[in-house]
């Protein structure tokens, strides 16, 4: 630690923790804090959380950070949030009934409606966001149809970043990129969408104030200092929805530049300088700020592998599972000995939208272990992202290289099937915390470090090593991924004909 050095906190409120990191003018994290959070699922359609519990474990883990570091030395905070999360406040500022987490599903059977009633293409022009039941907006269309006093005695809707923001400045304030996947922005004119609000009945003042990431949005209050340990008029920055965070963490602003999160859900895409909008990725407003990022997103990516060790290979317990597994799945040619995989173990975001989709393996035979399913579902989950890659190079968008992030970029093996199968060169980012990066790099850049969000990308995110594409592989890949895609239209094909349609 430097004599003279200066900090910008990156503080990530994702599902299931809060991560505060001070992040130094070169992406080094400098110290950190964590807490918890709790989902509560009181119905297999329902994910909850008290949004008190965002407040008490923000404090605990900027608490814990601060007691790491001097508060004089920070000159900026900006939080990134989990997506598609939303709380409905009173006039008091205090919570009407527990926050919706975006595994929610209570509104899938109005979903359709909606799309009937305002139309669906309609929908995903204005927002963005193909129909699907994830953003909030179904929500809310779910409230107005069956919880309809509450909708309208609501004060306040409001994402995760925006009621942190209300506890840190005593005023709500959402950014371009927070607001963004509630599915109720207007992507081009950055402003809430007065057609959407206006059909479902909702009064655009209910709406938090939207400012562009890296807008000075207040400042910590004496009572939030008191709860945080931060100093109190410590400005405080816009951030944004974590994903949007996570692609500015890795430096995802620019031509050329593709990201791949190997996480929990596998999530990846481009930047893009005008909007382009399909059914093989979700059109966000970029990170920067300017421009768009194209979103794929796979609700299970490690997920779908962790599962299947779970439930058919003995369970994660020994970590040498993975290794062995590894070693074993290097063995075999592409396409897994004839194996092959629809992981569509949570249903299906893009290219289908189809929320009952479900994961299949076919093609096994006597000779087939645990190492061919292995393989076999790594090589679905890259081919998923590849044709949505593919999709977005069809039209224009420049796409010359893939930094991955997340557990599964861990794997050698993994990063040589997405390099083979996307013929791309494949660089793993060190930037693991990469939305709370993003979040600092938003605040960097509002506290006048950089001058431009690429600047400060250019300066704070990190690199490792890279894997080359291996072109004699690429013909195998195209025929696997034929084969692959076929299987959910087989599926399909089969479930019509068992229903008579």
């Amino acid at each position: 630690m430097q004599p003279d050095e200066r900090y910008v906190i990156g503080m990530d409120s994702s599902t299931q923790s809060v991560k505060a990191v001070a992040w130094t003018a070169d992406g080094t994290p400098r110290a950190e804090g964590r807490a918890p959070h709790r989902i509560s699922t009181p119905h297999p359609h329902k994910a909850e959380q008290d949004a008190e519990d965002w407040w008490s474990a923000a404090c605990q883990a900027l608490s814990s950070l601060m007691s790491q570091i001097d508060a004089d030395r920070v000159d900026g905070i900006a939080i990134s949030n989990q997506r598609e999360t939303m709380v409905l406040l009173g006039e008091d500022r205090k919570p009407l009934a527990p926050a919706t987490v975006w595994l929610d599903r209570r509104a899938q059977d109005v979903v359709q409606s909606l799309a009937d009633e305002f139309g669906g293409e309609r929908l995903h022009a204005i927002s963005g966001k193909p129909v699907d039941v994830i953003p909030c907006v179904y929500r809310l269309r779910y409230y107005r149809q069956h919880e309809p006093e509450l909708l309208d005695r609501a004060a306040q809707i409001l994402s995760v970043h925006d009621f942190l923001t209300q506890k840190l400045t005593d005023e709500a304030a959402a950014s371009w990129t927070s607001g963004d996947p509630f599915g109720l922005l207007d992507i081009e004119t950055k402003q809430w969408s007065r057609s959407i609000l206006d059909h479902l009945g909702i009064p655009v003042t209910k709406l938090p104030p939207l400012y562009r990431p890296g807008t000075l949005i207040g400042r910590v209050t004496a009572h939030a200092a008191v709860a945080t340990g931060l100093a109190a008029g410590l400005p405080v920055y816009a951030g944004g929805g974590d994903g949007h965070c996570a692609g500015l963490g890795v430096n995802v602003i620019k031509p050329g530049v593709v990201y791949l999160n190997l996480g929990t859900a596998a999530v990846g895409g481009c930047w893009s300088p005008t909007r382009k909008l399909s059914r093989y990725w979700r059109t966000l407003v970029s990170p920067s700020g300017e421009g768009y990022l194209l979103e794929s997103c796979q609700r299970a990516g490690a997920y779908f592998v962790n599962w299947l060790l779970d439930a058919f290979a003995g369970g994660r317990s020994d970590p040498a599972i993975f290794d062995r597994l590894e070693s074993e799945a290097s063995s075999l040619d592409v396409g897994s000995g004839g194996v092959t995989v629809c992981s569509y173990l949570m249903g299906c975001m893009d290219p289908h939208w189809d929320a009952n989709a479900r994961a299949t393996f076919t093609g096994m035979g006597p000779e087939t272990g645990i190492g061919h399913l292995y393989r076999a579902s790594m090589e679905a989950i890259t081919l998923e992202f590849v044709r949505s890659l593919l999709e977005m190079k069809s039209m224009g968008v420049a796409a010359d290289r893939i930094f991955v992030i997340g557990g599964g970029a861990g794997s050698p093996l993994w990063r040589q099937m997405v390099a083979d199968a996307s013929g791309l060169p494949v660089i793993r980012s060190l930037s693991n915390e990469a939305s709370a990066l993003g979040a600092g790099m938003s605040a960097a850049v509002g506290a006048g470090w950089y001058g431009h969000f690429s600047e400060a990308a250019d300066a704070m995110s990190r690199l490792a090593e890279q894997v080359e594409p291996r072109p004699a592989t690429a013909e195998a890949w195209a025929a696997l991924s034929r084969r692959q895609a076929n299987l959910y239209r087989a599926i399909r094909h089969l479930d019509h004909a068992d229903n008579g349609t």
